[in-house]
């Protein structure tokens, strides 16, 4: 049958570059970020640097921060003419590559300006941010957005929903426990690569202080609509209930005292190897299909520029959670069904659906 819980080695992002082009609100969340960024440039030291070097965590095929990554470097090198800029590109090894230096490199529909940047070293690593990605010492700058929230495990399986937002009692415990873990090593990592006087800025998901998560805002819970789909399968007989208990998403959304804790705590090893919290804010960004229904006021058309942005990133786990034994053919007719489904849900009642972001945006240095 499936594949044993704490396994999460079945997370990709969509690739061949759908995924920058289907989820253009995670482009405006890295936008809105830009300015932090380049404060947290600005605050740094590098008349005696040889070397920027800045690093996109999370990175998926890089179409959505290329035009922040351009612009810091831009800055750099107008500032230090004479200084040599590297940009480090990571996410894990199922990651689409190719996509993502065809994009860098120019050689899509999106636009790049890092062809133009003179002196900038392009180079991606198949490291996830639960290990060290780049030489102690070596990094300036370290950004993420919308990845940190994946676990490096699963700490099993939600028996009544699809992701921890949904979740109770030890169920809920456990994936606590494994966000705990996994932040406090993940920044482990990060005080590790940093120069002193490094920084890293990071836009997470989170649940805010309104209770707000990604999807679920106002209206109608995106993660809700998932379950909800996903538990019709099985009492129709498409797909069997250990199906649906398997099909629960490795993650874990923050709140704000969660992310805070280990870099405000002495007694905390991330406060030993240094980080400290220079800034820390929640954020909603519109959903852009959403917004768009609003003006348009099509239904059809909505449904059908939404839900690619919901396949991007949960195909791969829905089907992983599906029993290997059937063939790959039916497994992704069941996939596809499953967002038929979802897109008729969105079509046939669009009103409250969508996708809003909820962000909590940081800025954390090294002493």
């Amino acid at each position: 049958m499936n594949k044993a819980a704490g396994q999460a080695d079945d997370i990709a992002m969509k690739g061949g570059g759908y995924y920058s082009l289907a989820t253009i609100g995670a482009k405006h969340v890295i936008d809105a970020a830009t300015p932090l960024v380049l404060e947290a440039v600005a605050a740094m030291d590098l008349a005696e640097a040889d070397v920027f070097t800045m690093s996109d965590m999370g990175c998926a095929d890089g179409g959505t921060s290329i035009d922040m990554v351009a612009e810091v470097l831009r800055r750099v090198r107008e500032a230090h003419p004479g200084i040599s800029l590297a940009i480090v590109y990571s996410d894990q090894p199922r990651n689409d590559y190719n996509a993502l230096f065809q994009i860098v490199h120019g050689l899509t529909e999106i636009e790049s300006q890092l062809p133009a940047i003179e002196g900038l070293h392009v180079m991606a690593s198949a490291t996830s941010f639960y290990r060290q990605i780049v030489p102690s010492k070596t990094l300036n700058l370290g950004f993420s957005a919308t990845a940190m929230h994946w676990l490096s495990a699963k700490p099993g399986d939600i028996s009544t929903h699809v992701q921890a937002v949904g979740a109770e009692g030890d169920e809920l415990a456990r994936f606590a426990e494994q966000g705990r873990r996994d932040w406090e090593t993940i920044l482990l990592n990060r005080a590790a690569e940093l120069v002193p006087g490094g920084r890293l800025v990071f836009a997470n998901f989170c649940r805010d202080e309104a209770g707000r998560y990604l999807g679920n805002t106002s209206g109608i819970s995106m993660f809700d609509t998932f379950r909800d789909v996903w538990l019709a399968f099985v009492e129709e007989g498409t797909i069997d209930h250990d199906e649906y208990v398997a099909m629960t998403l490795p993650q874990y959304y923050r709140d704000v005292g969660e992310f805070v804790q280990p870099l405000q705590d002495p007694a905390s090893p991330v406060h030993g190897a240094g980080l400290r919290l220079e800034r820390i804010e929640t954020r909603v960004t519109r959903c852009p299909f959403a917004a768009d229904f609003e003006r348009h006021g099509d239904a059809a058309v909505f449904a059908k520029a939404y839900i690619p942005t919901l396949r991007s990133w949960t195909e791969s786990t829905f089907f992983a959670a599906l029993d290997r034994a059937r063939p790959a053919e039916e497994r992704q007719a069941i996939i596809d069904g499953f967002y038929d489904n979802y897109e008729a849900r969105v079509r046939e009642a669009p009103a409250g659906h969508g996708m809003d972001y909820v962000h909590a945006f940081m800025t954390i240095a090294k002493v």
